[in-house]
């Protein structure tokens, strides 16, 4: 690799604002706020929105989805076209 041309590759906390959580892990992402780990470390610290902690999909609370009822309630409202 070339020196001086890369982002700078080092350990980053995100931390999850929906569920409280936060993980280290190492990235690219920079942050002007640091937040001390339970290492006794600080590190730069990068709020997000969602991650793995409070995804629906995850998180084993997603909702599913009845497809069928979904054609059924089509095909009344607008009635089968052309299929015969």
């Amino acid at each position: 690799m070339k020196p001086g041309i890369h982002p700078a590759y080092g350990p980053v906390v995100f931390r999850d604002k929906a569920a409280g959580s936060a993980f280290l892990t190492r990235s690219t992402a920079s942050s002007g706020k640091t937040i001390e780990w339970e290492d006794g470390n600080t590190y730069p610290v990068v709020d997000v929105e969602i991650s793995s902690a409070s995804h629906p999909f995850y998180t084993g609370t997603a909702r599913v989805l009845d497809t069928a009822g979904r054609v059924e309630r089509f095909e009344r409202r607008y009635g089968r076209h052309g299929a015969n």
